[in-house]
């Protein structure tokens, strides 16, 4: 599948300190929560229950699920390719309309680097489509901050991959880094 993005543009809420979101690893009982919230996140792909349910379980260790109030809003999902298990692919990115503003992309992204699971993880890369621009705004802006070198390119063509019924989807590629980086770059 391919990564989303539904996060917030320039001008959306403030950063709101007083808002307390937890991260934590998903279970099982997220798959329900997390089909809801893709929902509500236009315009997000939204997969089938089952698989939001794999996510959750299968893929716990690589996603992030953010709560605020005991509700579900906000969520990254994620893998290690089996083949490159140098790299974390970012699939999704879903942050509720109650949570934007509050730089929780970033800070899931952050806090699934600096698991244990992803300690041989030297890049992040994730598929965006050319005009999502929200997307490519909280990825460079992530690696901007820490100083990460990024590389893009065509990797599935709307003519080649899609018939045409879809568009380009464009792999971005954040790193490399080295786990002292992401340590260094979390405490500051």
């Amino acid at each position: 599948m391919f990564a989303d993005t539904a996060v917030p543009t320039a001008g959306t809420n403030q950063t709101q300190p007083d808002i307390d979101v937890s991260l934590r690893k998903p279970d099982g009982e997220d798959g329900a929560k997390l089909h809801a919230l893709v929902h509500r996140c236009k315009p997000l792909d939204e997969n089938s229950l089952y698989c939001n349910l794999l996510q959750c379980t299968h893929f716990a260790d690589t996603c992030v699920a953010a709560e605020m109030d005991g509700e579900l809003v906000g969520f990254i999902s994620g893998y290690i390719p089996p083949k490159q298990q140098n790299v974390l692919f970012v699939w999704q990115v879903a942050v509720d309309e109650k949570a934007r503003g509050l730089g929780l992309a970033s800070r899931m992204l952050s806090e699934l680097l600096d698991r244990d699971e992803c300690e041989n993880v030297q890049f992040i890369e994730t598929t965006i489509t050319p005009d999502n621009d929200a997307s490519w705004a909280l990825f460079r802006r992530f690696a901007d901050k820490r100083n990460y070198r990024t590389e893009t390119f065509i990797l599935f063509d709307s003519r080649v991959h899609f018939s045409g019924a879809h568009k380009d989807e464009h792999l971005l590629r954040i790193g490399p880094f080295n786990r002292t980086q992401v340590d260094d770059t979390l405490s500051h």
